[in-house]
């Protein structure tokens, strides 16, 4: 068992962090276990209180974790990008939750108990995921455009959420709808063509 004085307090933070990323990305938050991490980190179970305030607190900040890796995902999609940047930005949403499907699903399925607020630090380490869409989307646009930038930035990730969560769960399969990204692509761009986007080469 480790002692305290073998890491400073951000070092054990980032410590428990780092196991607790892995191993929820291995069982699932059902699963999730406070005590198999600190085993993991070398620390007994009380050092997640003492860190994070509880398990919840924990969770939180692995699912903080989970958005910075999900923006460089993203970033990473564009990079490689040609032109069509919003097919990229798509591709880059499904891509995170098919290769890392409990770690995506922890995100929405995980809630902090009442009373709780996500600490600041959490908050903005998420909005860099947020920051992308929107710096996408008002790019996509004319510069004249009226469009609600924000607004409608958060209702494309609400639609190209819902058809990722119908490919993570296994529900397109039932639908029988053989291209959910494509489908998800679709409605994005007719989206944006409301408001004067056209895709490359239309």
């Amino acid at each position: 068992m480790g002692r305290r004085s073998d890491h400073t307090r951000g070092e054990l933070r980032a410590l428990f962090v780092e196991h607790g990323h892995a191993h929820l990305g291995e069982v699932g938050l059902a699963r999730f276990s406070g005590r198999e991490v600190a085993k993991r980190a070398g620390y007994s179970v009380g050092t997640i209180a003492n860190l994070f305030g509880s398990v919840d607190g924990l969770i939180a900040a692995i699912n903080s974790r989970s958005f910075e890796r999900w923006a460089e995902l993203l970033d990473e999609q564009l990079s490689q990008a040609r032109d069509d940047r919003i097919a990229a930005l798509v591709a880059g949403y499904f891509a995170f939750a098919e290769q890392h499907p409990e770690l995506w699903s922890a995100i929405y399925a995980h809630r902090l108990p009442e009373g709780i607020e996500l600490p600041e630090d959490d908050r903005d380490r998420r909005a860099g995921l947020t920051r992308i869409v929107e710096e996408e989307v008002r790019t996509a646009l004319p510069a004249d455009t009226q469009a609600d930038v924000v607004r409608l930035s958060r209702s494309l990730v609400a639609v190209v959420h819902g058809h990722c969560s119908f490919v993570v769960s296994g529900s397109f399969a039932l639908l029988e709808e053989p291209d959910p990204k494509a489908a998800a692509l679709a409605r994005v761009r007719e989206s944006l063509g409301a408001h004067g986007y056209r895709a490359e080469g239309q």
